[in-house]
């Protein structure tokens, strides 16, 4: 069934408090949607930020980023009170967060909400604990223990607080329980507070496209807790770490730092810890998409300790054995295979063979060859079409810089040679729309025509990232109105 969606990060609605949480413009954000004719809201990774703030960078795969509790509720619940949350410094701009600011505030307000709580007599939360059992636990120990480790890096923890199973362990899960118990509190309300917002989203005929990056990061509760399922060395350091090679883009090419899985002990264990993961997904999610597809395939293995990622290899990942085994285990497994990037055939062979839906970005289309897979004219109806993802710079942004070919080929192609370029954004929203694509998916950035003040991401750059927000009324009822126009007549609803 053909459809439309928008991308937009929960950190990026308009809030009170910093950042965008799950308050009531989230789901104003969702009557928004349903306004505009859109089914699906796409956002990324939820999980919790460390350095960097990146959310492809999370301390757990399985939990929740407590900046995104909504204070709000909290206030109703009489766990904080107004004048608590409003004499905090969240910022002064409105169009970005400011992450240091929401560091050295959020925590404070939540341990006072803890500390307020009945924990012990709710009921709910009990359950919420039993049902969320197998990772929590260890989040909230490996939370607990990093706290005491003044937030240094586990890899540089005492060695008998690295094993996982020492004494020294055992001995800290007793002394610093009550800390385990704020972190498990900030995910039962994280937990409570999505699902209800989901759950209206659903009501709202919205389905919610999580984002699940391959690989864990370094500093981990899921590094630390199964340091067995990674090419770890007997001091639980990294043989290899994950990366992409040089290419056109960058010379030196892409060192993430990610350990890296060893996909032999997954398969000894029957992928029991991806299915695990999968099911927390389908959980918090309607459909996934994962991020970096190709790395089931073959992986880029970069020796540990590179400055670059120009010594790197390719070793052979698990192949869709991982994903026939989850397929057998979770009915609602839907997935989007994020295939960009350099591709060989075995790759296209794996996706194809998958049945998953690729991606196509528009802003790989048009570099002067006819050959070009983007090019909307050459899609299949089983793929997901987007102007550009979280990576790219907005639409906008990236018309102004390019070389005047490719600007001329943009144009003769959108029908849009004498028109500004606020409506050469719309002509390629409406290449998207009219394309075969099954789902077409726009990042909100580029329904709003903005510049790349607001793009969320440089790649393998710091300081800047992840910080764009939408103004209160930014998103106007004309621009619903076009977008469910559009939408409309290219048969998405």
């Amino acid at each position: 069934m053909r459809a439309s969606g928008v991308l937009m990060p929960v950190s990026s609605i308009p809030s009170d408090y910093g950042i965008g949480c799950f308050s009531k413009e989230a789901y104003d954000f969702v009557d928004q949607l349903a306004e505009a004719g859109q089914k699906y809201w796409q956002i990324l990774p939820l999980g919790p930020t460390g350095y960097g703030d990146s959310p492809y960078q999370s301390c757990s795969t399985f939990a929740g980023n407590p900046y995104f509790i909504d204070l709000g509720e909290l206030i109703r619940e009489n766990l904080l009170t107004e004048e608590e949350c409003s004499s905090c410094d969240w910022g002064d701009n409105p169009s970005y967060v400011d992450y240091e600011k929401i560091y050295n505030s959020r925590f404070l307000l939540l341990r006072k909400a803890y500390d307020r709580a009945e924990t012990e007599s709710n009921e709910e939360y009990q359950e919420f604990l039993k049902q969320q059992n197998h990772w929590i636990w260890d989040y909230a120990l490996f939370m607990a223990i990093k706290d005491s480790q003044k937030g240094i890096s586990w890899a540089e923890w005492p060695r008998e607080f690295q094993d996982h199973d020492s004494g020294a362990v055992k001995k800290a899960r007793q002394e610093l329980n009550r800390e385990m118990g704020f972190y498990c509190f900030q995910q039962y309300l994280f937990h409570r507070q999505w699902m209800k917002l989901k759950e209206y989203a659903n009501q709202k005929g919205i389905g919610i496209i999580g984002d699940v990056p391959i690989y864990v990061a370094p500093d981990s509760a899921d590094a630390w807790a199964d340091p067995g399922l990674f090419q770890f060395d007997e001091n639980y350091l990294p043989v290899a770490v994950a990366g992409c090679p040089p290419d056109a883009f960058s010379a030196t090419g892409q060192l993430w730092g990610n350990p890296l899985y060893d996909w032999k002990k997954h398969k000894e264990e029957g992928y029991f810890w991806w299915t695990k993961r999968m099911l927390r997904c389908m959980e918090l999610y309607d459909i996934v998409r994962i991020d970096h597809f190709r790395g089931f395939d073959e992986y880029y293995s970069i020796p540990y300790g590179d400055k670059t990622a120009e010594e790197g290899h390719w070793e052979k990942g698990p192949g869709l054995e991982l994903f026939h085994v989850l397929n057998s285990r979770i009915d609602s497994l839907q997935v989007i295979a994020e295939d960009l990037g350099f591709l060989t055939e075995s790759v296209l062979e794996m996706v194809r063979e998958s049945g998953y839906p690729g991606m196509k970005v528009l802003q790989f289309a048009f570099d002067g060859s006819a050959g070009n897979p983007y090019l909307p004219y050459k899609y299949d109806k089983n793929c997901v079409v987007y102007t550009g993802t979280h990576d790219n710079e907005t639409t906008k942004g990236w018309m102004e810089h390019l070389n005047p070919h490719d600007a001329w080929f943009i144009r003769a192609y959108t029908d849009c040679e004498n028109r500004s370029l606020d409506e050469c954004v719309w002509g390629l929203i409406r290449a998207a729309q009219s394309s075969t694509a099954d789902l077409c998916v726009i990042p909100i950035q580029d329904y709003l025509c903005l510049g790349n003040e607001a793009r969320m991401n440089e790649p393998s750059t710091l300081g800047d990232n992840w910080k764009w927000r939408l103004r209160k009324e930014q998103l106007s009822y004309p621009v619903l109105e076009r977008m469910r126009a559009l939408t409309g007549l290219y048969g998405r609803y």
